[in-house]
């Protein structure tokens, strides 16, 4: 018995050195790689044609499903003479993005381009589609992957005079999508003639329809056990209180779990955004996209997890309330923000090293702080070796308080980030007032 408790006292001393040691290890490691980014932040991308083009895509991406920057536009224009309307996005299995599109006002095929970045397209081919009645006009294709890995296009087709769409479904016969063969076209049963831009989403085993009835002008909502159907109408006329005149929605399910629906109010020429927490039942009151609304037309988008990144607020030491924000374009220091988003920044690696940090602005995604002759303002990334340098600090324990932070120029370690006037500046640290202007609290969102 006295060797058995010998040899566990050795083993708990075998382990307690072990944990120390790597408990030690844990410590240097946060020591020496402080800025290291633990968190990460979803990326919502739109995919959508504008008002000035209806030949060319434009991309645009957005960490809050709310504030959208370009990413890149015109992205990608189709080959011959045709159109780029209605382009949904998603993400196939093959680590590409795929785009399909309405291809003209009138005939019978879509077109689909593919992309390995979101930035560089290229066509991928047309698909003709065929019914035992003739295709007049073909319209407003959207991805939906099914629950069973299947890949299918819900499309509005008519029969002539742009009038009585009704949405069918067609499915890829195999995962790749330059060469698959597609099943013919299958009416969704329980949607009457005369309804088009038909989105669907599942959740558990109900498949959830919206779709525009060409009629009344509402965007209408049905339910059914079967992506074919048939489907039932639960909400029909103004029943979520969008008014008429609006189309094309899109869905998108948000990091909360909510279910936020994008629609363009083509009478009005604005474009709004309406939210559900509960299943669809009800809807927020609708509200214009800043910045896009009036701008692009019928989109979708896409959102992807794993974009790394810590949405921080960085509150001034010495100046408690107020918070680094961009203004015109300008870093400055406020108590008051509004819109509150111009105060949120994602802290990411560094773009010239990884070692640093870089401060992308939240609702302008693409757009970080960098200095600019000592002044500091908010630009767009142009790729180049400057800008990445410009843009990239180094976070270390806050001069005027250790538990806070203060930020060097990777570049110039003995410029840091502060404020003077209110204007946020790269400068030399000396008296104790530059030391407090250079700390700031990072506090999460």
């Amino acid at each position: 018995m006295l060797a058995k408790k010998k040899h566990k006292v050795q083993r708990w001393g075998s382990y307690k050195i072990t944990f120390m040691l790597t408990l030690g290890l844990l410590l240097i490691f946060t020591a020496v790689f402080p800025n290291t980014v633990k968190a990460t932040t979803s990326v919502y991308t739109m995919t959508a044609f504008t008002n000035t083009s209806e030949s060319n895509m434009y991309i645009y991406e957005s960490y809050n499903a709310t504030h959208y920057g370009l990413l890149k536009g015109p992205a990608y224009t189709p080959p011959a003479s045709d159109l780029i309307r209605d382009p949904s996005i998603m993400k196939h299995t093959d680590g590409l993005y795929y785009v399909v599109y309405t291809t003209n006002w009138s005939g019978n095929t879509i077109g689909i381009a593919s992309s390995p970045d979101k930035m560089n397209w290229t066509f991928v081919r047309n698909i003709t589609l065929s019914t035992p009645t003739p295709i007049a006009h073909t319209w407003a294709p959207e991805w939906f992957k099914d629950t069973n890995g299947s890949v299918n296009i819900i499309v509005s087709l008519s029969p002539g005079n742009y009038e009585n769409f009704k949405p069918y479904v067609i499915t890829a016969s195999s995962s790749n999508l330059a060469s698959t063969s597609w099943s013919a076209p299958t009416v969704l049963a329980g949607i009457a003639p005369n309804y088009i831009d038909t989105f669907v989403v599942k959740t558990g085993s109900t498949y959830h329809a919206f779709t525009k009835n060409e009629t009344t002008k509402y965007i209408e909502y049905a339910t059914a056990n079967s992506l074919t159907g048939p489907y039932t109408f639960k909400g029909t006329g103004d029943w979520a209180g969008w008014g008429s005149w609006v189309e094309g929605p899109a869905l998108v399910q948000l990091d909360n779990g909510s279910w936020r629906m994008y629609f363009d109010g083509y009478a009005d020429h604005k474009y709004y955004y309406s939210d559900s927490a509960d299943n669809f039942q009800s809807w927020s009151a609708k509200q214009e996209i800043a910045g896009l609304s009036g701008m692009v037309r019928h989109m979708t988008v896409l959102r992807e997890a794993g974009q790394p990144g810590d949405i921080r607020k960085l509150e001034s030491f010495n100046v408690p309330g107020s918070f680094v924000r961009h203004y015109n374009y300008q870093a400055r220091i406020d108590s008051s923000v509004s819109p509150a988003e111009d105060a949120q920044f994602r802290i990411v690696p560094g773009l010239s090293n990884t070692a640093g940090i870089s401060f992308e602005a939240m609702n302008y995604p693409g757009y970080f702080l960098r200095n600019n002759n000592g002044n500091i303002l908010l630009v767009k990334n142009d790729g180049s070796a400057a800008f990445r340098d410009d843009a990239t600090f180094k976070r270390v324990n806050g001069l005027a308080n250790a538990s806070w932070s203060s930020y060097a120029s990777f570049t110039n370690p003995n410029l840091y980030l502060r404020h003077y006037d209110n204007i946020l500046r790269l400068q030399p640290v000396v008296t104790t007032l530059d030391k407090q202007d250079a700390t700031f609290r990072e506090i999460a969102q």
